[in-house]
């Protein structure tokens, strides 16, 4: 029986496919990061109009949102996001946007009325801390500040799991 020879575009795709499949395996992105259980990584930003102290924020449960007003999937679940915001005032929500020029992201928060406390880190200082790769990424802090869950992508903040989740905590 003849063997096929393999052409070496096939066998350079076939070795780039296997070395990307073993460098994420080990990747912490997915919804049960390593640091999950952990204290959350304290920080401190301010972008000129709003200063956010995370370690102020203790004895309550935060949402840390990490997102940009350029991000669809981060536009998209804002509307629940502010809705989750008015039925649980007492869940500390705190957006961290990675938007570059402040005067759009200024626009964009006036245009959609915006109501959570929200800062600009245009160097995505918080991004990195958080080992965050891609947007929209949000952190359940307990009240303790203890990581407690990481959502990926784009959620629906007012669905009965995520609120009672966060009322149990």
């Amino acid at each position: 029986m003849e063997q096929k020879k393999r052409t070496p575009w096939k066998l350079s795709s076939l070795l780039t496919g296997l070395a990307l499949l073993l460098a994420t395996a080990g990747c912490d992105r997915g919804q049960h990061p390593g640091n999950i259980g952990k204290a959350a990584p304290q920080f401190v930003i301010s972008d000129g109009s709003q200063t956010i102290d995370l370690s102020k924020l203790r004895g309550k449960v935060v949402l840390l949102n990490l997102w940009a007003s350029f991000c669809a999937p981060c536009v998209e679940e804002l509307p629940s996001l502010l809705e989750l915001h008015k039925r649980m005032p007492d869940v500390a929500i705190v957006a961290v946007s990675i938007d570059q020029d402040p005067d759009v992201y200024q626009r964009f928060l006036v245009k959609n009325h915006i109501d959570i406390k929200t800062v600009r880190d245009e160097d995505g200082r918080i991004n990195a801390l958080y080992g965050t790769a891609q947007i929209p990424e949000t952190y359940v802090i307990d009240r303790n500040g203890i990581l407690r869950r990481k959502f990926v992508s784009s959620q629906d903040w007012t669905s009965p799991e995520i609120m009672s989740y966060l009322t149990n905590l």
